[in-house]
């Protein structure tokens, strides 16, 4: 091999960057990597047939191919992790390369260049790269940032899969604890653990997880990611964990974050001298792991199984000072993987995890002479988590045709309860003046557990110039649900004013002497909710030239949404998502890329949406004489008890009666899914071995929304007047096809389609005479942004990454859940109750961050000392002055008007509003947030040791984060005194100790 071809190899197996004519595109599956490469003579030709071996050197997974014609070669599905690859020809000699570390979800190129007169063989070479998405792969088309584990010690990096998403450009922290991936929201995101989808499928905000310490390689998808995934319109989060090896290690990790290293919160005070209270909040938190893997059977038969215990404890004081809180929750993690390596061409993995937690929050009065708790009022009790598991098979059945399959799980509880509403039933009063007077004032409480079932088979056929991806995905996901009122009879009193000789609802007479009545309400909605996703895709990865790969792939998906009794309610099939990609070595040297994407992405109906609409409804109300209240003590406080008179009349079950009801007429029949259209243009290139840069251009527009209507018109009018349908689920602005009453006889008979673009909502006089429609605005968001990387790879003396994003994000509709109203319900939002919420609502979005800042990196001062930063800068998002009401009617929802003059007229003709324009308020102020870290390593003979004193918000800002954007809360003259008030801060100063041994 000559000098010049050595260099190039060297720096090819090193990177990862270099492929050259045809070579295979370099793609992997979701929890693996791949490794692809070129053979050529000393003269520059093609050498085939050539035995090419690779070796993992942790577990000894060995697996040869023979060189295609042209020379390429590829090995699939191949393990992360760290190989030697060995080729052998007649007539040249053998020629090795080591260190070769193959990546999760990317390819590693490795060319040789083989010499008939002297062996070809590389020295060992250290694998340096910055593992961020900048590393050069020509045949790509997918932006995504790689990042190990060891990478992640070298930085301060909170310890979860959202924190090391946040390090990606466009990436920022979200409502509801979720992060938004290029202006989408929260609910928008897929995460994957060893190739097993464990998003919260419920609401699609969480996810399941496990300990940092158990993680080995994140990748974070910010788009053009092929059609192997699906089901998001945001990003994706892709991570494996840990596995065994041919060598026995085991060891623990102690990460500890003090009350003593946090500082002290500030309190805030508002315009009107108001206080925000935050001197009283603190925590502890530990955990403590430990974990051993090693070899069952050497070369063959691999664990790797950790425990963790921890605890979490906080305090709390609300913003008044009147209530303190105190938390834990001392739940322990277990997780285990097992790896069989049955043969060279069979590998099996199994792995299992229990994420479950149980926190347990004890309220109490607040002494703010003292600064300490006062008399206890309230436990409760939440559950979360569950069991996840997955089995993996992979087959190399030949060496251009595999296939992988996995079958899993997961479940997550859904509990929060309380002891007060275990113990005590709901009573309101609602005579004038009256209120609830017993020991709760809960409304429904909620039970739930969700399942899913997942099911996955994926091939790749290698073909000259061509490779060929295709498999289905399929995943069953069931919600168990109870709702129910709280208190030992599970009923609701509300005590109403009445007269003697009345009717009630339920046809009951009040008898002689009665003025009051007590109504029992039994509500609740159960049943198992199963949703089943199913996907199948075909991916032709196409080299039409050395230079040259065009990515064609086209995902079909289904949605089938079924309601308590098992059938089918809401159906969405043959969605097709089309995906394009084309990617153009510039210079034919691996080093430099042009790179385009289009593709579209579906996103699935969440299981709230069958549960909350969908299931058996029983409304039972009892009614009874009211004899006045008793009193009692319950936690130190005196409450009322009911005293019940004889009942009156029957138990009426008319409103419903425990079963699931006719649909029909409230789910649109031909409903079309949300879907997400995405174009990117980028470029990426090597200045050399160690510096890189690149930037993205794109453009991401979401169709359509899935959410509540109230259609107060179904178009056929009986005596000069529409009937109306009630709360409908359907596509905003777009046809809607639902049962309703057709003959004015009162029964739903027939279907009629509404274009709720232009009607559906009855418009009224002020003497109530119907006088026309109107209809809905169709759901707008699109997203425009430009991103800079440059990027320094460890050399193991430094290393940088460096991004800066300028995006904006536009439209009427922020997506699935409102961070304006703080709707969380995924689907079920204001967004669309009536045509008014979104009317002239276009503006910047709640996840517009107009400008990113991001900067990580590390520095080696010796052998044992290493530093560590991080830096955030993020501009503020908009602040709009949300009204209530509307110009044209009574109806009273958030909108983008203010009433200004005449609020309390009788006639909603003779108010006058103003438009409050989206993001009319400025903006939130900048937030700066650095990290550092200072870690020591040291090897005591077979103990190895490592500690690591990190410090977030370094510089303890505390810009305010939120604000309160309701300009008014009700139809009047005055605006809300709280108007702009901060209602979130940036998290004080805290440090976090680790401490790591290793044997």
């Amino acid at each position: 091999m000559n000098n010049r071809s050595m260099r190039k190899s060297a720096l090819c197996v090193a990177m990862g960057l270099c492929l050259s004519s045809l070579l295979p595109p370099a793609l992997a599956a979701a929890n693996d990597g791949s490794l692809v490469g070129r053979l050529v003579g000393g003269a520059g030709e093609a050498v085939a047939g050539a035995q090419i071996t690779v070796r993992n050197t942790e577990t000894g997974l060995t697996r040869s191919v023979r060189a295609e014609a042209d020379g390429s070669y590829r090995f699939p599905f191949l393990p992360i992790g760290t190989y030697v690859v060995e080729v052998r020809k007649d007539g040249f000699q053998p020629a090795r390369a080591e260190d070769v570390h193959v990546s999760l979800g990317n390819a590693t190129a490795v060319n040789m260049t083989l010499s008939a007169a002297a062996a070809a063989t590389l020295e060992a070479i250290e694998v340096v790269g910055s593992g961020a998405s900048l590393i050069v792969d020509v045949s790509s088309t997918e932006s995504a940032t790689n990042l190990t584990k060891q990478q992640l010690d070298r930085l301060p990096v909170e310890r979860s899969a959202q924190a090391v998403a946040l390090l990606a450009p466009g990436v920022t922290t979200g409502a509801f604890g979720g992060v938004s991936f290029g202006g989408s929201s929260v609910a928008e995101n897929t995460v994957y653990i060893n190739g097993l989808n464990v998003t919260d499928f419920y609401r699609r905000i969480g996810f399941s997880s496990v300990p940092f310490a158990f993680f080995k390689e994140f990748q974070v998808k910010t788009g053009g990611y092929s059609v192997e995934f699906g089901r998001t319109t945001g990003g994706v989060i892709n991570a494996v964990t840990n596995s065994g090896s041919n060598e026995f290690k085991f060891g623990s990790e102690l990460v500890w974050e003090p009350r003593s290293l946090q500082t002290e919160g500030k309190d805030k005070y508002n315009p009107d001298g108001s206080k925000v209270s935050y001197q009283y909040d603190e925590y502890d938190r530990y955990s403590l792991n430990g974990y051993a893997s090693g070899p069952i059977i050497p070369d063959k038969l691999f664990f790797y199984v950790m425990y963790e215990a921890r605890d979490y404890r906080d305090t709390t004081v609300t913003n008044d000072e009147a209530q303190l809180y105190r938390g834990r929750s001392p739940d322990d993690f277990w997780g285990a993987k097992l790896d069989w390596q049955i043969s060279d061409g069979h590998l099996l993995e199994l792995f299992a995890f229990s994420d479950k937690n149980s926190t347990v929050r004890d309220d109490y009065l607040f002494d703010t002479d003292t600064g300490r708790r006062g008399a206890f009022s309230n436990r409760r009790f939440t559950d979360s988590g569950g069991r996840n598991y997955a089995a993996t098979y992979t087959g190399y059945l030949s060496d251009s045709f595999s296939l992988k399959l996995l079958a899993g799980g997961n479940e997550r509880d859904r509990i929060q309860k309380s002891l007060n509403d275990i113990d005590c039933s709901r009573i309101r009063d609602r005579r004038s003046g009256g209120g609830d007077v017993g020991c709760t004032t809960s409304g429904l409480i909620e039970e739930g557990k969700d399942e899913r079932r997942a099911y996955r088979v994926d091939f790749e056929w290698s073909l000259p110039g061509h490779l060929l991806r295709f498999g289905l995905d399929r995943e069953e996901n069931t919600s168990d649900n109870v709702s129910f009122y709280p208190g030992p009879e599970r009923l609701l009193y509300e005590i109403f004013t009445t007269s003697p000789g009345a009717t009630l609802a339920n046809g009951g007479v009040v008898p002689e002497g009665v003025t009051a009545y007590v109504r029992g309400r039994q509500q609740e909605v159960s049943g198992t909710f199963e949703t089943i996703n199913t996907a199948y895709y075909l991916e032709d990865n196409w080299s039409i030239t050395p230079r040259l790969v065009l990515n064609l792939g086209l995902r079909l998906e289904g949605f089938d949404n079924r309601n308590g009794e098992g059938a089918t309610y809401i159906k969405m099939d043959d969605m097709l998502a089309p995906r394009l990609g084309l990617s153009w070595d510039m210079n034919g040297d691996g080093r430099s890329k042009l790179f385009a994407n289009a593709g579209r992405y579906f996103l699935p109906v969440s299981n709230i949406i069958n549960v909350k609409q969908a299931g058996a409804f029983l409304d039972r109300r009892t009614f009874w004489a009211f004899d006045g209240f008793t009193p009692f003590q319950y936690n130190g406080q005196t409450y009322q008890n009911i005293v019940f008179g004889p009942q009156i009349g029957p138990v009426d079950d008319s409103q419903g009666d425990g079963t699931v009801g006719d649909l029909r007429g409230e789910v649109d029949k031909d409903m079309d899914a949300v879907y997400q259209d995405e174009f990117i243009l980028g470029f990426q290139s090597m200045f050399d071995d160690k510096w890189g840069w690149g930037v993205r251009g794109i453009h991401r527009k979401l169709h359509n929304a899935i959410d509540d209507m109230e259609l107060t018109s179904n178009g056929v009018l009986c005596d000069g007047e529409p009937g109306s349908i009630g709360y409908v689920m359907g596509n905003p602005g777009r046809n809607v096809t639902v049962y309703t009453d057709t003959d004015c006889d009162g029964d739903n008979d027939g279907y009629v389609t509404i274009d709720t673009s232009r009607r559906g909502w009855a418009l009224y006089d002020d003497d109530g005479n119907y006088i026309g429609e109107r209809g809905w605005v169709e759901p707008k968001r699109t997203y425009k942004a430009l991103e800079l990387q440059l990027d320094r790879a460890w050399d193991g003396l430094w290393s940088m990454n460096a991004s800066y994003t300028l995006s904006y994000s536009r439209g009427n509709a922020e997506g699935p859940v409102n961070t304006d109203t703080g709707f969380s319900d995924t689907g079920r939002t204001e967004h669309f109750d009536d045509p008014y919420v979104d009317l002239d609502a276009e503006g910047p979005l709640p996840n517009d961050h107009r400008h990113q800042i991001k900067l990580r990196g590390a520095y080696a001062l010796s052998d044992s000392w290493r530093l560590g930063g991080t830096l955030t800068a993020l501009s503020g998002a908009p602040i709009s002055g949300l009204g209530v009401g509307n110009p044209y009617d009574g109806t009273n929802y958030h909108s983008f008007y203010i009433c200004v003059q005449n609020c309390t007229a009788e006639n909603p003709s003779e108010r006058v509003y103003r438009h409050s324009p989206r993001g009319s308020y400025g903006r939130l102020p900048w937030t700066y947030d650095v990290g550092a870290s200072i870690s020591y390593a040291r090897s005591f003979g077979a103990a190895d040791l490592n500690v690591t004193l990190a410090v977030y918000n370094l510089f303890n800002g505390s810009r305010v984060q939120a604000v309160d954007q309701d300009l008014q809360t009700d139809i009047g003259d005055e605006f809300n005194p709280t108007f702009r008030y901060g209602t979130d801060y940036q998290t004080p100063r805290y440090a976090q100790l680790k401490v790591k041994v290793d044997f």
